[in-house]
């Protein structure tokens, strides 16, 4: 991605959570430039009611399973890493 500098860069290389910090990014910054397109083409009367009827009906989750997996494995290595404070 053109927008986000390489951690390489700074002599250190990207941690997981790292990774997905510029992975939920990039899909954000999708998603919105989807959402700009859809916009853009409802104003503009290139979009039938069929094709909104569809994108209504079927939607896309913010945040899948699979997102919240990868998060609690994060998590826990984490928690694991941190050093014992007792």
């Amino acid at each position: 991605m053109p927008d986000v500098r390489s951690m390489d860069d700074q002599g250190r290389r990207m941690d997981a959570r790292d990774r997905l910090i510029v992975a939920l990014y990039a899909q954000l910054k999708a998603e919105r430039e989807t959402r700009e397109t859809l916009e853009w083409a409802i104003r503009n009367g290139a979009v039938s009611q069929e094709v909104l009827e569809a994108i209504a009906a079927d939607p896309v989750p913010v945040v899948t399973s699979e997102d919240i997996a990868s998060l609690e494995k994060i998590i826990a290595l984490d928690e694991r890493r941190k050093p014992n404070r007792n």
